[in-house]
C-alpha cells in the first residue's frame, strides 16, 4: 500500500518502510524537515550538487549518500558496540565533561 503522512511520522519497530519520491531537493529537505528525526538521513541521486546540499542542509547525526541506512550502526561507523542510541540533542545526565555535551555527525557517501 502507498504510505500515507502518517505512515511518515511512525515508527514501525517492523521491516516497514515509508518512502516518498519527490520532484526535487526542496521538497524533499522539506519533507525531512516535518517528519524527520536528527537521526539518520539518506539521500539516493546522481547528481553531486544536490548531494552536497543534502548534506548541509541538514543537522541529522547521521547523512548517507547513496548508501543503506543500514550502515548507521555504531559497529558500522566504527564507535563499538552501541549500549544505547540517543534520539535527543543532549544525550547526558547527571555531571558532565566536555565530551558528554559535544555531538558527532557522520556523513556516508556510496558508490
Amino acid at each position: 500500500a502507498a504510505a500515507s503522512d502518517d505512515d511518515y511520522a511512525a515508527e514501525f519497530l517492523d521491516l516497514i518502510l515509508a518512502i516518498r519520491v519527490v520532484p526535487d531537493l526542496d521538497t524533499a529537505l522539506a519533507h525531512i524537515r516535518q517528519y524527520g528525526s536528527d537521526h539518520t538521513e539518506v539521500i539516493a541521486t546522481q547528481d553531486a550538487a544536490n548531494a552536497e546540499r543534502f548534506v548541509q542542509s541538514l543537522r541529522s547525526a547521521v547523512v548517507m549518500v547513496n548508501a543503506s541506512s543500514r550502515f548507521s550502526d555504531g559497529g558500522e561507523l566504527g564507535l563499538g558496540a552501541e549500549i544505547g542510541i540517543s534520539t535527543t540533542r543532549l544525550h547526558s545526565y547527571g555531571p558532565m565533561g566536555l565530551e558528554a555535551l559535544t555531538v558527532e555527525r557522520f556523513v556516508v557517501r556510496g558508490q
